[in-house]
């Protein structure tokens, strides 16, 4: 159990370091041909895989009061930080109007909005096979994509598209795990990750915005039956890199394990940071190649300090409406004052 529970908060925090990483990267894709292809690598299994690890851990949905747990968890947050972000966003941009959308979530919110309405559709799709619920679940993110009128609003295009990750991680069960992790497909992962590195590297024209699952097919291509064979080949290809991705992630402790358990604070968090850092001057200093390896760095210092206990207890009574960290921080600082105070009186 423990080296299981270790399994899983290493793959929360790699991948939610890579979100980071494929946040500060998106300023250069244009640029850069190899970076364009790290991101479109980096894009195609890492909100997949964590979406599937969420859907892992989906139970209780059909107990009492479930609807309004997770309400309180996702969405009173969503709106919180709605608003925070159209104020910073205010300023940063020096709109000449200030405006609040709580239908149409900024930037990374819509995970919130999809994760919601995730947990809720589970109630329904729980009920039905597995085969036959991640049928229907495939079916609706390739049917979704005709409807113009589905993108961004209330993340509904998001939540359709990537829903089978959710589902099918729901009905994945420890033992596929461990057989998922078995050392012998670890070859195969990593033959995966540059096989699909140089699909990208030798077809330039592959649009990372198929990754994203955000917009109709009428903005991508013109809408034809082809669109949605394009859309089931983006499924296949995450697919094998989700499972890729799962297959090498490390069992033991490490010093970021526990770190794992943080990554909502750092999901909610690193927009601010990211998004100063695009409209400043800094950026500027990555431009050259070889200094990206630093921005990976720069990434990984920011998923550290966020997911941190420190950031944790400051940011959990606007993210979790509860200060048990921030009173367990206090308990300790006090703590430490009067052992030093006492310390230094009997010198």
């Amino acid at each position: 159990m423990k080296q299981r529970d270790y399994y899983f908060d290493n793959a929360k925090f790699i991948l939610i370091f890579f979100v980071v990483f494929g946040h500060l990267l998106r300023s250069f894709i244009e640029d850069s041909e190899m970076i364009y292809n790290i991101y479109k690598v980096i894009y195609s299994f890492h909100m997949p895989a964590f979406i599937l690890v969420t859907g892992f851990f989906a139970r209780g949905f059909n107990k009492k009061g479930y609807v309004w747990k997770i309400a309180r968890k996702l969405i009173l947050p969503y709106i919180i930080f709605q608003l925070i972000y159209s104020i910073f966003y205010y300023f940063l941009y020096s709109k000449s109007t200030f405006t609040v959308d709580p239908f149409n979530p900024h930037w990374s919110l819509w995970f919130l909005i999809s994760l919601f309405s995730w947990n809720l559709m589970l109630i329904g799709f729980s009920r039905v096979k597995p085969a036959t619920g991640l049928l229907i679940a495939f079916a609706l993110g390739l049917g979704v994509g005709y409807m113009e009128w589905v993108s961004n609003y209330l993340s509904l295009s998001r939540t359709f598209v990537f829903f089978p990750f959710f589902l099918l991680g729901y009905h994945l069960t420890k033992d596929n795990i461990r057989m998922l992790t078995q050392p012998a497909f670890k070859l195969s992962a990593i033959a995966a990750f540059v096989s699909i590195f140089a699909l990208f590297y030798f077809n330039h024209d592959i649009d990372y915005k198929w990754l994203l699952g955000s917009k109709p097919y009428s903005v991508m291509e013109a809408a034809s039956i082809s669109s949605m064979f394009t859309r089931f080949g983006f499924y296949f290809l995450s697919l094998l890199m989700v499972f890729s991705f799962l297959t090498i992630v490390p069992k033991k402790q490490y010093f970021f394990t526990d770190l794992g358990k943080n990554t909502l604070y750092v999901y909610l968090l690193h927009g601010f940071f990211v998004r100063t850092f695009r409209v400043s001057e800094v950026q500027n200093f990555f431009q050259e190649p070889e200094r990206f390896l630093l921005l990976a760095m720069i990434a990984l210092l920011l998923t550290l300090a966020l997911s941190s206990k420190y950031a944790a207890a400051l940011g959990q009574p606007i993210i979790e409406f509860n200060t048990s960290r921030l009173n367990r921080m206090k308990f300790r600082l006090a703590a430490a004052i009067r052992f030093y105070r006492k310390k230094l009186l009997s010198e």
